[in-house]
């Protein structure tokens, strides 16, 4: 998969920008502030319809203005000629996708279709911050390769937001509180809870051994890492434990039980990552997630645009601050997948010049030098 042309419109801190792209290697020069993160996030959001560093969209329009609008057009051997995807939001509208100017029916058909994997330096903010952040990665990675698990969760979370806003109706006398809709919830909500969570199991199954490769790789086998799963369902009735919760969930007036209270473990040595590695392993440990991820993405089949199997398509990679933010070892190993061929596209970011250009001296093909100044992007 290759993203040929970039196109924004009041996104971020940039009234305008067009870029013509490489299919091999794009580097975005700037100082810091100038809004090079800012094209990465721009990609991002191309491939998993939403920004990579906020949850609210509405943050991504640019200061003075009423909406952004982020066009790509890529291409791919699975695809008959090139495709364009726009994603735009006004205020207080709903934000809109397009695939040739044609409006997705759910905008979840558009998830893995065109997929991408970031590497920046707040990736250790998955150790460092609670359960929410790694069920957000590990959802937005099974969403990617797996439809059925994304309608799944939408289903599970739809469900969840229905019973939480039913919890938050205190019962006032006789009145205000509906126990049979809260208990009809239930019973809908149990079996989507059982077949997510056992879902995100079976995945880590697949994962783990991925990850560990690559971390072995990282560090050279100095340590042993491990991920585990960490739910309240294993062995319970969701529907039980539902009613054995009602009365807590009640007083709370949130759902305190189910996959949305999951964790996933980390663990070095038998030893939580989070309290026991350096700095250095967690960020071996964040990359070897991260590669981890593009290689499952990189070796799954995708459809063709005749709706036929198609053949594997490489992730859009984004590598954002590295070479500021990792030492040499590490990027080192980057480098050496980069100059293998391992990836597709790779869009970067840096402050120095010379520094890129010395780092890619030894890579050959493609490779595209962008300066980037306060919301303008010119070719070098």
């Amino acid at each position: 998969m290759t993203l040929n042309q970039l196109h924004l419109l009041f996104f971020k801190n940039y009234d305008e920008a067009s870029l013509s792209l490489s299919p091999g290697i794009n580097c975005f020069i700037g100082d810091n502030g100038s809004g090079k993160t800012n094209l990465l996030d721009a990609i991002h959001y191309l491939a998993l319809t939403k920004s990579a560093f906020t949850t609210l969209d509405a943050q991504s329009i640019k200061q003075g203005a009423d909406f952004f609008v982020v066009k790509g057009k890529f291409t791919s051997p699975l695809l008959d000629r090139p495709e364009t995807i726009q994603v735009s939001l006004r205020l207080g509208q709903k934000k809109t996708l397009t695939h040739d100017k044609q409006p997705y029916e759910r905008m979840a058909d558009h998830i893995g279709r065109y997929p991408a994997v970031l590497i920046s330096p707040y990736d250790t903010d998955l150790i460092r911050q609670g359960s929410e952040e790694r069920r957000r990665y590990f959802d937005s990675l099974q969403s990617q390769l797996d439809g059925d698990f994304l309608q799944l969760l939408i289903q599970y979370n739809g469900l969840l937001r229905q019973r939480n806003a039913t919890l938050k109706q205190q019962p006032s006398g006789s009145h205000g509180f509906d126990v049979l809709y809260l208990q009809a919830l239930d019973d809908q909500l149990a079996p989507l809870g059982e077949q997510l969570s056992a879902m995100r199991a079976s995945f880590l199954v697949e994962f783990t051994p991925v990850f560990q490769s690559h971390y072995q790789q990282l560090a050279e086998g100095r340590e042993v890492v491990s991920l585990a799963y960490k739910s309240q369902l294993p062995g319970q009735n969701f529907r039980h434990l539902l009613l054995a919760n009602e009365r807590r969930d009640l007083a709370m007036q949130r759902s305190n039980v189910g996959p949305h209270r999951d964790d996933f473990i980390f663990l070095m040595d038998e030893l939580p990552v989070k309290s026991y590695a350096s700095q250095g392993q967690q960020k071996s440990f964040v990359i070897a997630l991260k590669l981890a991820q593009f290689e499952l993405l990189a070796n799954r089949s995708l459809p063709g645009s005749d709706g036929r199997a198609g053949i594997a398509s490489k992730p859009l990679l984004l590598l954002d601050d590295i070479f500021d933010r990792l030492d040499d070892k590490r990027i080192a190993r980057l480098l050496q997948l980069v100059a293998e061929h391992t990836f597709g596209q790779v869009f970067l970011t840096d402050t120095s010049l010379a520094r890129t250009d010395q780092a890619l001296a030894g890579i050959g093909g493609d490779i595209r030098r962008f300066r980037v100044q306060a919301g303008t992007v010119t070719p070098i």
